[in-house]
């Protein structure tokens, strides 16, 4: 039996300004529908992900900004850190562990982010970075 994680939901305060703030970093909006006074539903999908996140009215009772944490992965985290600060997201500067290397950063709401690369740039073969 498989099981997928196909969508994730992100407490925010104020919809459009979470919905302008992902597509900003480069995810793509697929649905934004309201169903009635009490919910909105908007599901956003980072390229090449599986999983979307849904923010909206009515979908969870998280408080806004507490979600820590969320995890996305990327094969290259200099092009991804580069890429963040050029869309003029506030991102950490890279972290370098021995299970990979990180970026960081928060939504409008605080909801946090990691941004990994798997193999931690230390670890790579060195032609693979030329």
């Amino acid at each position: 039996m498989d099981i997928k994680l196909e969508l994730v939901a992100v407490p925010v305060t104020d919809i459009d300004r979470a919905k302008a703030f992902y597509e900003r970093i480069g995810f793509h909006a697929d649905h934004d529908i309201t169903v009635s006074e009490e919910i909105r539903f908007v599901q956003l999908t980072p390229p090449g992900s599986a999983c979307s996140i849904a923010i909206g009215k009515g979908l969870t009772r998280m408080t806004p900004g507490s979600l820590d944490n969320m995890q996305v992965v990327v094969a290259d985290i200099e092009e991804a850190f580069a890429d963040l600060k050029g869309r003029g997201i506030e991102v950490t500067e890279i972290e370098d562990m021995p299970w990979g290397s990180f970026v960081y950063f928060s939504d409008p709401d605080g909801n946090g982010w990691a941004v990994q690369q798997t193999t931690p740039r230390a670890r790579q073969d060195p032609e693979e970075t030329d």
